[in-house]
C-alpha cells in the first residue's frame, strides 16, 4: 500500500511541474545581462591566468564551461519562446489533471515492475564527453548565424568560442563576419589578429601584424595588439625592437595590469630589462591614499609570489619579488624568498650566478 502511496505522491509532483509554468506570469528578461555576465566571467579568468592566479589546465575546463553557458543564453535569446494562449494553457491542464494520471497508469500496469533490479555500476560510470553539449551549442548558433548571416552579435560570440574549439580557421571567418556586420573596433581586429596566429600554428604573419597595425591606429593602447607586435619583432630576429615594445606598454600602463607578468616574462626572454615591481607600484599609486597605496602594493606583490611558485625560474621575478620586501620593510621575507629563489634555480648554474649577482646589488648577499 505503501508504494501506491508513493506513485500517488509523484503524480501529484508531475502535475503540478506541468501547471506551475502555466500559472506564472511572464516576465520578460532583461536583453543581453546573462550573455554580459557571462563575457565578464570569461574576461576575469583570461586576467587570474595572466596573474598567474589559475593554471593553464584550470583557465581552459573554466573557459569550456562558460562558453557553454554563453551560448546557451545567445541561442535562448535568438530562439524566443513563444507566449501559449489562454485556452492552450486550460487544454495543458486538463490533460495534466486527468490524461496523465490515467495515462501512467494505464502504461504501468502491464509494464511497470517495482521489484526490478538496479542497473550494473560499470553501465553508469561511463561519464559523457563535456565538450559535447558545447559542441551542439555551436551548431545550434551556426544554424542561426546561416539563416541570419548578418547577425554580428552571434558571430562576435561565436568567434572566441571557435578558437577554444581548435577551429581556428572557422574563427578566423567568424572575426572578419563580426567585424563586417557588428562594427569594427580596435579589440575585434586584434582578435581576428590573434585568430590569424593561432591558424598559422603561432607565426604572426603579415596579414596578422596588418590587423595588429590597425588595431593600434584605432587604440594607441591596445594591449594585445602591441604584444603581438611584439612577438612578430622576435620571431625576425629584432630581440631589441620586441623588448623596446614590451618595455613601453609596461610604462605607460597601470600597475594592476593583468597582462604585466606575461609582459614582464617576454622582455625578460628577450634579453631585456623589466622595470622593477617597487618602481611601477610607487608611480601607480600617486594620489591614492595610504590604505589603498599598501593594498594595490600588496596586492601586486602577492600576485608575483604566488606566480613564482608556479614558475621558479624567472630569475627577474624573484629579484623583484626580494625587491619588493625590502621596500615594504619586511626583511624576513625577502630572506625567505631569497632562500625559495636559490632553491627554485639550483640546478642551474647560469640562473644561479644572475640571481646571486642580483642579491648582492639588493644588499642581501649571504
Amino acid at each position: 500500500m505503501s508504494l501506491w502511496f508513493v506513485f500517488a505522491l509523484m503524480t501529484v509532483a508531475a502535475v503540478f511541474a506541468v501547471l506551475w509554468p502555466l500559472g506564472r506570469r511572464y516576465r520578460p528578461q532583461a536583453d543581453g545581462t546573462e550573455v554580459a555576465v557571462y563575457r565578464d566571467q570569461l574576461t576575469e579568468i583570461d586576467r587570474d591566468l595572466a596573474g598567474g592566479l589559475i593554471g593553464a589546465a584550470e583557465a581552459e575546463q573554466a573557459r569550456i564551461e562558460i562558453s557553454r553557458r554563453l551560448l546557451a543564453a545567445t541561442t535562448a535569446e535568438a530562439y524566443p519562446v513563444a507566449r501559449p494562449s489562454p485556452s492552450l494553457r486550460r487544454a495543458v491542464a486538463v490533460v495534466a489533471l486527468i490524461g496523465l494520471p490515467l495515462a501512467a497508469i494505464a502504461l504501468y500496469l502491464p509494464l511497470g515492475s517495482p521489484q526490478l533490479g538496479d542497473f550494473p555500476l560499470a553501465a553508469r560510470a561511463r561519464a559523457p564527453d563535456g565538450k559535447e553539449p558545447l559542441v551542439n551549442l555551436v551548431a545550434q548558433v551556426e544554424a542561426h548565424l546561416e539563416k541570419n548571416p548578418t547577425d554580428g552579435r552571434g558571430w562576435t560570440v561565436l568567434a572566441p568560442v571557435l578558437a577554444r574549439l581548435g577551429r581556428h580557421d572557422d574563427a578566423v571567418r567568424a572575426w572578419h563576419n563580426a567585424i563586417t556586420y557588428a562594427g569594427d573596433s580596435s579589440e575585434r581586429r586584434a582578435d581576428l589578429g590573434e585568430a590569424l596566429i593561432a591558424a598559422a600554428g603561432g607565426v604572426v604573419t603579415g596579414e596578422a601584424k596588418a590587423e595588429f597595425e590597425r588595431a593600434l591606429a584605432m587604440n594607441a593602447d591596445e594591449a594585445k595588439a602591441s604584444y603581438f607586435l611584439g612577438v612578430a619583432a622576435e620571431q625576425d630576429g629584432r630581440n631589441a625592437d620586441a623588448a623596446a615594445i614590451w618595455q613601453a606598454m609596461l610604462a605607460k600602463a597601470p600597475a594592476d595590469a593583468p597582462w604585466r607578468p606575461l609582459v614582464q616574462a617576454a622582455i625578460t626572454r628577450v634579453g631585456g630589462v623589466a622595470p622593477a615591481l617597487s618602481e611601477e607600484a610607487m608611480a601607480a599609486a600617486k594620489g591614492m591614499t595610504e590604505t589603498d597605496r599598501n593594498a594595490m602594493v600588496r596586492g601586486m606583490v602577492d600576485r608575483l609570489a604566488a606566480r613564482l611558485k608556479q614558475n621558479g625560474d624567472d630569475v627577474e621575478g624573484w629579484l623583484r619579488l626580494v625587491r619588493a620586501y625590502l621596500v615594504m620593510g619586511e626583511r624576513e621575507k625577502a630572506a625567505s624568498a631569497r632562500a625559495d629563489a636559490r632553491q627554485a634555480v639550483g640546478s642551474d648554474a647560469e640562473r644561479l650566478r644572475q640571481l646571486n649577482e642580483g642579491l648582492k646589488n639588493l644588499g642581501l648577499d649571504g
